[in-house]
């Protein structure tokens, strides 16, 4: 189970054999009643997004232990991916009755979060930190606390979060990206690339490349940001060699930086094993890059539909709307994206400013 983490936050893909090993010792030396080690691989197949074997796993670990809240906990990261959100509160909830600890409780801060309701979701996210007791946990809630907060359009406050976890985990790349975050929405362009920089030389994770390379793209480092999406491109060969499903974050890196079409194709791929809400904005986001707006806007809405604030996803649904004649709910989008204080990254904010400009309001 340690490596499975250490493989989510260093990007080291071979951590996962190497905790599969483990796993699969147990399971031969205790082959029934093992919810244990069940529950490692239903963590392991998560980790590798293989959602549905995740979902098998959890289920046979919970049949072992009907009284494993770790069991539950993965149960309902498989349904939330599976697009299954019902089935994934059901198992929060269940979670919680049995053991309401940092990992429970920061479960059912996501359940909100996802349904847009921060103010909920912040409450139990500061019960999971009051909960935490490793740093790790506490590092995972700080940076939480940082993205809700930014996601009410409090800056400062979302700043205040990412630098209080700093102090105890500097080198948190989950923390240094919300940092990164804050910055960017204060204006402080500078730091949030600092911050990026040093967030991709602790884990090159694709999510953090990518918003190194786009920031670089908006102060105008040309060099910087093409070594960025170079790394991209590696790692998206790696993956295709290694027959993995594509993310979210190698989905709209093709769709801006590469082939829409070959986006759209990749979107689709994702989505039969992955129907969740951040796979059906980067199908619309690739289908509107693609000149695909109808379909694109069906698929944008999907990914709204639950109440998500998520500013990225307002945006391209803003810009779609706009390439089909919709000003009104674009500017709506828009305005809704970057609020008081916008959570897009440098590149995105200042495509949504330009639009939101185009379209004529002030």
């Amino acid at each position: 189970m340690a490596r499975i983490e250490q493989a989510r936050t260093t990007a080291d893909p071979a951590l996962y054999a190497t905790a599969e090993k483990a796993l699969r010792r147990s399971l031969s030396l205790q082959p029934t009643g093992n919810s244990t080690a069940e529950s490692g691989m239903a963590a392991l197949a998560a980790a590798r997004h293989d959602f549905t074997d995740a979902r098998t796993w959890a289920r046979k670990a919970i049949t072992s232990d009907p009284y494993n809240p770790a069991a539950y906990g993965v149960l309902a990261d498989a349904h939330t991916q599976l697009g299954q959100y019902r089935d994934a509160e059901r198992a929060v909830q269940k979670m919680n009755d049995l053991r309401p600890d940092a990992s429970s409780l920061a479960r059912a801060s996501y359940v909100f979060e996802l349904r847009g309701s921060t103010v909920r979701a912040t409450e139990l996210m500061r019960r999971s930190l009051t909960a935490a007791t490793t740093d790790s946990e506490q590092a995972f809630a700080h940076a939480c606390l940082s993205s809700l907060a930014l996601e009410d359009g409090d800056a400062p406050l979302a700043l205040k979060e990412a630098d209080q976890g700093l102090r105890k985990t500097p080198a948190d790349p989950a923390l240094l990206d919300a940092r990164a975050r804050a910055h960017a929405a204060l204006g402080q362009t500078a730091q949030a690339r600092a911050d990026w920089q040093r967030a991709t030389d602790i884990a090159p994770l694709p999510h953090l490349l990518l918003a190194l390379g786009e920031t670089h793209q908006a102060l105008g480092h040309g060099e910087q940001a093409k070594a960025q999406f170079t790394l991209l491109r590696a790692q998206d060969t790696l993956r295709t060699s290694a027959g993995d499903p594509p993310d979210t974050d190698a989905i709209l890196f093709e769709a801006d930086h590469g082939s829409p079409a070959r986006a759209v194709t990749m979107a689709e791929q994702a989505l039969r094993t992955r129907p969740f809400v951040a796979v059906h904005d980067a199908y619309a986001w690739a289908l509107h890059k693609a000149g695909r707006h109808r379909e694109a806007l069906d698929q944008a809405d999907q990914a709204l539909a639950l109440g998500t604030r998520h500013a990225l996803w307002r945006y391209h649904r803003a810009a779609i709307h706009h390439a089909l004649g919709n000003q009104a709910a674009a500017t709506a989008d828009l305005q809704a994206a970057l609020g008081p204080a916008s959570a897009l990254n440098p590149l995105h904010a200042a495509h949504a400013r330009a639009l939101l400009k185009r379209i004529g309001t002030p």
